[in-house]
């Protein structure tokens, strides 16, 4: 049994959110960088540009990449050997959030009340997903999520009948009603299979994979390819003025279910698709 003081959580959420605001993931990176290389239209090829001397500026004079440096969405795998000391797990990597958005200079984007509203001050509190794992390590993603995205994703609950081809028009139809609203190109993740709840979690997890991946499962991964050129030969292009690039990657993840449902859950990203990983 391994013992850890849950400072250390803290202090490691706190780098991450910081990090995690400032330095785009490779993989985005790149897969901006491959997209740039196919736009063949002007101001497609301009907007792309500016994307990629955004992030550079940001990771040399470690400035945000956006000014929508999130909602703090947290993941965490705890080993089953571990034992946490000093203290409750939410309220250190909510506490890690808070010194995190304060030091970092990052905007307070959460409001106390979903209808009241009221900022809270600190961005706290954090979303916050746990996973049991083997070992006595404790893994932890921080996936800062802006709203202009969020805001544009969807759930559906599927009947068996409705088969493939209703989640792929339904893929569709929801990066078709996002437009330009997600700051394309986007990144896009699916969940399906598993209850309303699981499905949406799927969705936001596939968004942690890295773009160029592809899901295990034969089935899915030809899948994602199809549908990321269906989407991409929707024409909305990058912030939605046309071109090539409507979205850099779309990753699937699925669960079983139940003999009645196929729940379907979208989670739509932006091109600034942050998240960074540590392992204590």
């Amino acid at each position: 049994m391994r013992e850890i003081d849950v400072k250390t959580i803290s202090e490691t959420v706190a780098r991450l959110c910081i990090d995690a605001n400032i330095h785009l993931p490779d993989d985005v990176k790149n897969a901006i960088g491959r997209c740039r290389e196919c736009e063949d239209g002007k101001i497609a090829c301009g907007i792309l540009d500016n994307i990629i001397e955004n992030y550079k500026i940001a990771d040399s004079q470690d400035m945000p990449i956006c000014q929508d440096t999130g909602m703090a969405c947290v993941f965490i795998e705890i080993g089953q050997d571990v034992h946490l000391t000093g203290g409750n797990l939410y309220d250190a990597v909510n506490e890690g959030v808070r010194v995190g958005y304060r030091d970092g200079y990052l905007r307070k984007s959460v409001v106390k009340d979903p209808v009241r509203r009221g900022n809270t001050g600190d961005n706290t509190p954090a979303m916050i997903y746990t996973d049991i794992v083997d070992g006595e390590n404790i893994r932890i993603t921080v996936a800062p999520k802006g709203f202009g995205s969020e805001n544009m994703s969807a759930i559906r609950m599927f009947k068996p009948s409705a088969g493939i081809e209703g989640i792929k028009d339904f893929i569709i139809e929801t990066v078709e009603n996002a437009g330009p609203n997600p700051c394309p190109p986007m990144v896009i993740g699916v969940g399906i299979g598993g209850t309303f709840d699981k499905a949406a979690l799927l969705a936001k997890k596939a968004l942690l994979r890295p773009l160029g991946s592809h899901n295990d499962d034969e089935y899915y991964a030809e899948l994602e390819t199809e549908m990321l050129e269906k989407i991409n030969d929707l024409g909305i292009g990058p912030q939605g003025f046309g071109g090539r690039t409507t979205a850099l990657g779309l990753n699937i993840e699925t669960l079983p279910t139940h003999i009645a449902g196929m729940p379907c859950a979208i989670n739509i990203n932006c091109h600034v698709t942050r998240h960074n990983t540590e392992v204590i």
